[in-house]
């Protein structure tokens, strides 16, 4: 809980500094790994706020949703981060998201460190396709347990 505390805090603190913004919404489709093979498919909805912090580098708070599709019991995530984007080329952008990934599916699933590092290519001035790879730390009464996802996605952008 300290965790999510300190994540939430850092992003109030850059939306009160900033002065304009990016808001971005869209999602992700991909294929389980690590911890998470018997899962069929992963899904995430996302969205994030970015703000100018020097030329080509954006950072905000963020939040989605994740989704583990699996026979039985399904698992599901609401992250909340940080998010940062570098744009190193007129269409290039490296990323990161970092923050708490709160369990909340099934019932008393575990919550723990979320880490998302995304490569993304700019399609028009409002349209990013990206590839990640997503995940949540969880550390439970068997060890360490770390679900997680390869993806392809796309966000649409509006400026504020």
């Amino acid at each position: 809980m300290k965790k999510f505390l300190v994540v939430a805090m850092m992003a109030f603190g850059l939306a009160v500094n900033a002065q304009e913004g990016q808001l971005n919404v869209g999602g992700t489709i991909g294929l389980p790994v690590g911890d998470a093979e018997e899962a069929n498919v992963t899904g995430a909805i996302e969205a994030n706020y970015l703000f100018d912090v020097a030329e080509g580098f954006k950072v905000g708070p963020s939040v989605s949703y994740l989704h583990f599709q699996q026979d039985g019991a399904d698992a599901a995530f609401i992250p909340v981060s940080v998010a940062g984007r570098y744009s190193f080329a007129d269409k290039f952008s490296v990323g990161a998201d970092l923050g708490y990934g709160i369990g909340v599916r099934p019932s008393g699933i575990e919550s723990g460190f979320y880490f998302r590092p995304i490569v993304g290519y700019q399609v028009t001035e409002k349209i990013n396709l990206h590839v990640d790879y997503t995940s949540v730390v969880l550390d439970t009464d068997f060890g360490n347990s770390t679900p997680a996802t390869i993806g392809i996605g796309g966000t649409y952008s509006f400026s504020l």
